[in-house]
């Protein structure tokens, strides 16, 4: 008995789902396409937000991308090789499939569908065409399902999901995919829910009201700040009689003038004798700063990300030593979205991608590994002093994998041949010697004498692997 309820899944989640749909948000707005919608207007309207998620986009474009072999073995080694050119094989580009994912940090979620190929060279058909003609099954695509042409989500009854119906443009029918086949990037896991959390979710608020602060300062600064217009009518005419059809067209009609008053090339009014028109103002300036307010909301929305590096220098705080600690933060969250999509095709694309070609990948140690490369470049000055500090003191030994590390970091080429780190020992012992060498050399086997002569030798044949051979050392 006691091992049959180990083996038995006995509770549930507890997600607030109903048909199909989550209620997880409890404001509305938030919710489902709504929500979709108001992220939405949040990224394309927003100056704050869109320089944000550029920034985001931008740092993740330049980082490396890598796929690391399972094991030792050259088995190992083939298959990490053939996830690297599948990457580079598609009929979208890495970087713009990159860029799709990265839908999933305003919208909380994204999902891709894993289209296949057989790699059968050149040719005008998608899921034949590739560069290499080995007949492996390959990635063709793994192309978005937009997040507002969702209808609703499938489970069966212990909570798993097992599909999502869309219902797209321009047919908008229902389209049913299963959940297998569908790569599900989320920025946070809770109860389960595949539509995660928006990155932007804490700075809505903050956005709701700058938006009508905005709104409001334009109004103001398009009736010029002075105050609002009053049509008042002629003595003795009752606008306000709603028995009378006569005035409820007249009232309409002056209430129509007062609210498209605007100071513009068209500015200007015409009134009956009698109508008096004019500016209620305070005769003083607003008792609120609606710059301050929306700065306020600005340094608010880009908190919420770890973001508010990009306010230094346009308002009167901050120093050198704030902003790096404040954008290695942000570069350290960018790598946690890294991390995440590198988990999703570490966890499900590759391996089920290897199962698609059969035994072709039998025997490796153990899966590829997608991996990333750094965010942000490494400060040099520290590392050097760090490096000097710990050679001086005998707890690190340079060694090529060092110097190759080093490189990297510093822009600096690659080694051109391996060799030995023996302080004075000649790190290319194949290069061919400068002129200066050959002088000294030709001078210590006696071909040249002090002011550079040539000497006639003896033996030339013997001559000449001798100075190989100082060469050499």
């Amino acid at each position: 008995m006691a091992n049959s309820y180990g083996m038995r899944e006995l509770g549930r989640l507890g997600q607030r789902r109903w048909g199909g749909a989550f209620y997880e948000e409890f404001l509305p707005e938030l919710r489902g396409r709504r929500g979709m919608e108001a992220y939405r207007e949040m990224l394309d309207n927003d100056d704050i937000i869109g320089a944000i998620m550029y920034a985001i986009e931008l740092l993740i474009r330049q980082v490396d991308w890598d796929v690391a072999p399972g094991g030792p073995t050259e088995a190992d080694r083939a298959a990490a090789d053939f996830v690297r050119e599948c990457m580079d094989d598609m009929s979208d580009t890495w970087t713009d499939t990159v860029s799709e994912i990265l839908s999933f940090l305003p919208y909380g979620w994204s999902a891709h569908e894993v289209v296949y190929k057989r790699r059968c060279g050149i040719s005008r058909n998608p899921q034949t065409n590739s560069k290499y003609t080995d007949g492996l099954v390959a990635w063709q695509k793994l192309p978005i399902r937009a997040q507002e042409t969702l209808y609703q989500w499938e489970y069966d009854g212990n909570d798993n999901l097992t599909a999502l119906i869309q219902m797209p443009p321009p047919d908008y029918e229902f389209i049913t995919i299963p959940a297998e086949k569908l790569l599900f990037f989320r920025t946070k896991s809770r109860k389960g829910n595949p539509e995660g959390r928006s990155i932007l979710r804490n700075a809505y608020r903050d956005w709701y009201f700058k938006r009508r602060i905005q709104e409001i300062e334009g109004i103001g600064v398009e009736r010029d700040l002075a105050g609002f217009p009053t049509l008042t009518a002629p003595e003795g005419m009752n606008i306000w009689d709603t028995d009378d059809p006569d005035m409820n067209i007249i009232r309409a009609r002056a209430e129509a003038i007062v609210t498209n008053i605007r100071r513009d090339s068209l500015e200007g009014i015409v009134m009956p004798f009698g109508w008096k028109l004019e500016l209620l103002s305070t005769g003083g300036r607003r008792q609120f700063d609606t710059n301050a307010i929306i700065e306020r909301y600005d340094t608010r929305i880009a908190m919420t990300v770890l973001a508010d590096f990009v306010l230094l220098g346009h308002q009167d705080v901050g120093s050198f030593a704030l902003s790096s600690n404040k954008t290695h933060m942000f570069a350290m969250a960018i790598c946690s979205y890294l991390d995440i999509i590198c988990e999703v095709f570490n966890s499900k694309a590759i391996p089920q991608l290897l199962a698609m070609n059969g035994d072709h990948f039998v025997g490796v140690t153990d899966f590829p590994t997608l991996t990333h490369g750094d965010v942000e470049d490494t400060d040099i000055g520290p590392l050097g002093d760090f490096l000097s500090k710990m050679t001086a003191a005998g707890l690190i030994v340079p060694d090529e994998e060092i110097e190759d590390y080093l490189r990297e970091v510093s822009g600096l080429p690659e080694r051109l041949s391996d060799y030995s780190m023996i302080p004075g020992a000649d790190r290319n012992p194949d290069r061919t010697p400068d002129k200066k060498s050959r002088q000294q050399g030709d001078k210590k086997m006696g071909t040249l004498d002090d002011e550079n002569n040539e000497v006639t030798p003896d033996d030339p044949e013997a001559v000449e692997k001798a100075k190989a051979a100082l060469w050499r050392d």
